[in-house]
């Protein structure tokens, strides 16, 4: 509920501060005096209405200009908490009390200027301000529509009523999940011809790495191999050379150096100072030996052969064409390279195989969330008839007790239409009967466009006999209009609808009617009270007599415009009448100024039975 409204330098009004009743608040005076203002300024408050050029003349020159607007909201519905929590991303679900304030300000040079909006202190955009005023407040008047004005909206409310809600959130947890699954494979089909390219590449690669059996620093091996084979004939005649040289020819190195350790030794027992000289030279002659020995050996093994020859150099080919493919010309790479690279090829190979199997599971995934859609799709929309049956008469029955017997209303519900490519339909279409009863819906992907279901909705009028039916948003009479929305709150908020809003207000809901069906109005607004907090305004007071708390609204103009121009004040007030005080404007609304005995004693008549027949409210209503 809205318990204060405090408007400050808006228009004519100068700084006043409303208090309201948690049920039934009435707003008299006359003409002219400011009463829509209060219910403009509460739309401003919530982002439903621009204030342009509201500021009050005298607030303030340039920037300092300001005019202000705060409402305290005690929010008793945790729903209504965490709607406005999940609006404006505010931790307020567990916070009663709501302030919510907007400053307008006036820039240099007239014309429009900045407003800004806070909650409890905190800043909010305006997007932000919009969302929590279509959750707190409806509105209803001579040229206001919203929330139950929005065929959306109207949905939900017929759910509501035909206690289909949990179906409906059903139905849009699987619409949600789909059309993420949707996305998620049209990701993956619109990267499946590259994904596939590159899976073939990867392929490939990994089996050209796997053939060739690489191992590591064979590359090393296979280089030193193939130097050798490639000069075997001349590296055997030059070992063979050096052989001779050392062991076999005349004069060879070997023989001679024997002769000199013989010498050196026998010179040694001459002179012991020679015989380490005779030991290094005896022991050089013995190493020699031995290389002499190993390189006939090695000699004698190197026989050319052609075969191992071809097959070292095609081995060393291929792995330094892999090398080169693989790890590149340039970097010096190596076989440990190449086989690094099959280790994250094959981590590649399996992450495309994956995703490929991802398409399959989320195709599966998909026709068997479609599967549930339909069949809730169909159970929803045979709740959403039964439910659009059974509303129809009663809204007949509160239109009839509102003055409109000849008005028709019937709830119109529309198959929904494919929005989606063709290409998207799947390859065989199910369907089944409607539950509209009009056609055979053949429902395949294209035919879920929306969240809410297999229908639209749409609350449909004919105020007057003779009248095409046409939306309730598109009805020209505000009067009318004001009426079947009363008929329609009523209708849900017995229903248990209170949870949906926190505050409606009308705004002249009696345009155009008498004081019979003032009173008749006046019962319905005092009932719906007893679920919602209402504000009315009203020129009627066999409506004002049914009020929880009566707010007159006066205006007074100070100075004189005459005298000097500029210098009268126009100020806008207002006043809760109690006692006597309500009575005498009960009387005034009746009779005019001045009203007679008669006039008053009907005053008293009209409270009496206006405040003695109040239902009990609900608890936390």
């Amino acid at each position: 509920m809205l318990r204060e409204l405090h408007i400050q330098n808006l228009a004519v009004i100068h700084d006043i501060t409303v208090e309201l009743d948690p049920g039934l608040n009435c707003f008299t005076g006359q003409t002219g005096a400011g009463k829509s203002l209060i219910i403009g300024a509460l739309e401003i408050l919530l982002g439903l209405r621009q204030p342009t050029d509201m500021l009050r003349k005298g607030a303030g020159g340039g920037e300092s200009a300001e005019g202000r607007v705060s409402g305290l909201f005690h929010i008793t519905s945790k729903n209504l908490r965490q709607e406005i929590a999940n609006a404006t991303d505010l931790p307020l679900d567990a916070e009663p009390e709501l302030l919510i304030t907007r400053r307008l300000f006036e820039s240099r040079g007239g014309g429009g200027g900045r407003t800004s909006a806070s909650i409890n202190g905190t800043p909010i955009t305006n997007a932000m301000l919009k969302q929590v005023g279509e959750i707190l407040v409806d509105v209803h008047g001579q040229h206001d529509a919203q929330f139950l004005l929005k065929p959306a909206n109207q949905l939900a409310v017929l759910d509501e009523f035909g206690n289909a809600s949990d179906l409906r959130q059903q139905f849009t947890d699987l619409y949600r999940r789909r059309q993420e699954l949707l996305a998620q494979q049209k990701e993956l089909a619109t990267s499946r011809t590259l994904r596939k390219q590159q899976l073939e590449l990867y392929e490939f690669q990994a089996r050209e790495i796997d053939e060739a059996q690489l191992v590591a620093g064979e590359y090393e091996t296979l280089v030193g191999r193939n130097r050798v084979l490639s000069n075997l004939e001349k590296i055997k005649r030059t070992s063979g050379a050096a052989y001779g040289v050392l062991y076999e020819e005349e004069g060879a190195i070997l023989s001679r150096l024997k002769s000199a350790a013989a010498i050196l030794l026998e010179l040694a027992q001459l002179d012991d100072a020679l015989a380490p000289i005779a030991t290094q030279v005896k022991d050089a002659t013995l190493s020699l030996d031995d290389a002499a020995f190993s390189l006939r050996r090695y000699v004698d093994r190197l026989d050319l052969d052609p075969e191992e020859l071809e097959t070292n150099h095609q081995r060393l080919n291929l792995v330094t064409r892999l090398i080169d493919k693989y790890v590149g010309r340039n970097a010096n790479g190596t076989v440990e390279e190449v086989l690094a690279y099959r280790r994250q090829i094959a981590e590649k190979i399996e992450e495309l195989r994956a995703q490929d199997q991802d398409f399959s599971t989320s195709a599966r995934q998909i026709a068997d969330i479609e599967s549930q859609l339909r069949d809730i799709g169909a159970t929803l929309s045979a709740a959403r008839k039964k439910a659009a049956d059974k509303l129809a008469p009663l809204v007949h029955a509160q239109l009839a007790d509102l003055g409109m017997k000849e008005a028709r209303f019937h709830v119109e519900l529309q198959p929904i239409q494919s929005d989606l490519a063709p290409a998207a339909k799947a390859p065989a279409a199910k369907s089944h009967q409607s539950a509209l009863g009009t056609q055979d819906l053949q429902l395949t992907l294209a035919d879920f466009s929306t969240s809410s279901g297999l229908e639209t909705v749409e609350f449909m009028i004919a105020p007057n006999p003779g009248q095409p039916a046409r939306p309730l948003r598109r009805i020209a009479s505000g009067g009318e209009l004001s009426r079947v929305m009363l008929a329609l709150k009523s209708i849900t908020a017995a229903r248990g609808g209170a949870d949906r809003v926190s505050v409606l207000v009308f705004d002249e809901i009696d345009a155009n009617v008498g004081g019979r069906m003032g009173t008749v109005i006046g019962e319905k607004l005092r009932d719906l009270a007893a679920f919602h907090q209402v504000l009315c305004i009203t020129h009627l007071p066999q409506i004002a007599a049914f009020a929880d708390r009566h707010l007159t609204i006066r205006k007074s103009i100070t100075g004189s415009p005459t005298s000097n121009a500029g210098a009268a004040q126009t100020t806008t007030t207002v006043s809760l009448m109690t006692g006597e005080a309500r009575i005498l404007e009960l009387a005034e609304m009746t009779a005019g100024p001045s009203p007679s005995h008669t006039a008053l004693s009907q005053a008293r008549e009209l409270l009496s039975t206006g405040t003695g027949g109040k239902r009990k409210r609900r608890p936390g209503a």
